[in-house]
């Protein structure tokens, strides 16, 4: 049994993928190739922004967002400690400094009620994390940004091709960023990424940022980074961009059905901690592409290992809070966000991806009932 099935995946488009591979090996444009603009064309289109930027990977395209509004020194950016180290890490190399507000207890997206607290003098900008394939409260979170007057820098590293209220993940805020590694909702074949934003001065410097500064060749008004995305990866994206509609769908229902199977087995979905096993709670105004699907057990790593021994492997997103980590640790562990840092010790996501069976899906419940003494086990 597959984590996430790429294999399925690319026996349904092979034809399209190895056809967008072998125009780029004839027209031999591997940098900033046609693909590139195509791409960013129909992506745009898709998110129904005015402006889509190619970048080399996610992490970059959050890097590219900061620099774009000239985030630096001794500014703070509000994030949440519930992510992938890249959010955090991003803000600090900048010289910035990550402040982490708590998250929502059911959504485990950064909670809006936590957020105007957090904001000082130095912060300039607000950066949620759309976790899961959930987007998080934006409407609440640019409310309290327009307030403070701070942009606001979605994070949707795992919600391409998400909702919220009727509007694509990445057209939300002030700028939106996603990643195309290969086992995102929509992924490339290596690294690649994007920014998306209606402001036209922040798409072209996003544009310049991306290629080293430069507004012509030789003539480098600001600095920049190596952040092309690569033809290559323009032309798979392309290829996988033609099913993405019909993978949401996919995602949706099966995540849906990963929950029916579960609550029929006496799961639960709202309750914080105990000896529960809660399901994802999707939010009515979101559509989630569930590029996890998690659960909280009870001593996950006792839940792990005998998942393991049925055949059906398993991964902790995320077992350390961001503000736990070494690089950016303060204070006692979980003193600051306690929420995020019971949520840690009890995540666990399940196989996920579009072309999961409905047998697989019976196998891999029946084995989460077995391990945690669900109903039916």
């Amino acid at each position: 049994m597959q984590f996430i099935d790429l294999k399925a995946q690319y026996e349904r488009i092979e034809s399209e993928v190895r056809a967008r591979i072998e125009a780029v090996l004839q027209h031999g444009q591997f940098i900033m190739g046609p693909e590139v603009g195509e791409l960013e064309e129909r992506l745009a289109d898709f998110v129904g922004v005015r402006h889509c930027v190619g970048m080399s990977s996610g992490t970059d395209a959050l890097l590219a967002a900061m620099m774009a509004l000239e985030i630096g020194r001794g500014d703070e950016v509000i994030t949440t400690p519930f992510t992938f180290i890249a959010t955090g890490e991003m803000i600090a190399l900048l010289g910035a400094r990550p402040v982490f507000v708590d998250i929502d207890p059911v959504t485990y997206n950064m909670d809006p009620a936590k957020l105007e607290d957090a904001i000082t003098g130095r912060a300039r900008a607000i950066m949620p994390v759309s976790l899961y394939g959930q987007c998080a409260d934006m409407d609440a979170i640019n409310a309290v940004a327009e307030r403070h007057h701070l942009p606001v820098i979605e994070d949707a590293a795992q919600s391409f091709g998400a909702s919220y209220k009727g509007r694509r993940s990445c057209g939300l805020s002030k700028i939106g960023c996603t990643s195309f590694f290969p086992a995102k909702p929509l992924g490339a074949y290596g690294d690649a990424g994007a920014c998306f934003t209606d402001d036209d001065a922040l798409a072209k410097a996003l544009r310049e940022i991306r290629n080293h500064g430069q507004d012509r060749r030789y003539h480098h008004p600001r600095i920049g980074l190596n952040a092309r995305l690569d033809t290559m990866q323009a032309a798979v994206l392309l290829a996988k961009l033609d099913i993405f509609g019909d993978e949401v769908d996919a995602r949706s229902r099966l995540g849906r059905r990963y929950t029916e199977l579960l609550t029929a087995r006496g799961a639960g979905s709202t309750e914080l901690g105990g000896d529960a096993v809660l399901t994802p709670f999707v939010h009515p105004d979101n559509v989630s592409v569930f590029a996890q699907y998690t659960l909280q057990v009870p001593d996950r790593d006792s839940v792990a290992e005998k998942l393991s021994a049925s055949g059906v492997p398993s991964a902790v997103h995320y077992p350390v809070p961001l503000n736990d980590q070494p690089v950016f640790h303060v204070g006692l562990p979980g003193e600051e966000t306690p929420v995020g840092a019971r949520v840690a010790q009890r995540v666990i996501s399940l196989p996920m991806h579009p072309y999961l069976t409905e047998e697989t899906q019976l196998k891999v419940v029946d084995a989460v009932a077995a391990a945690t003494g669900l109903a039916g086990s």
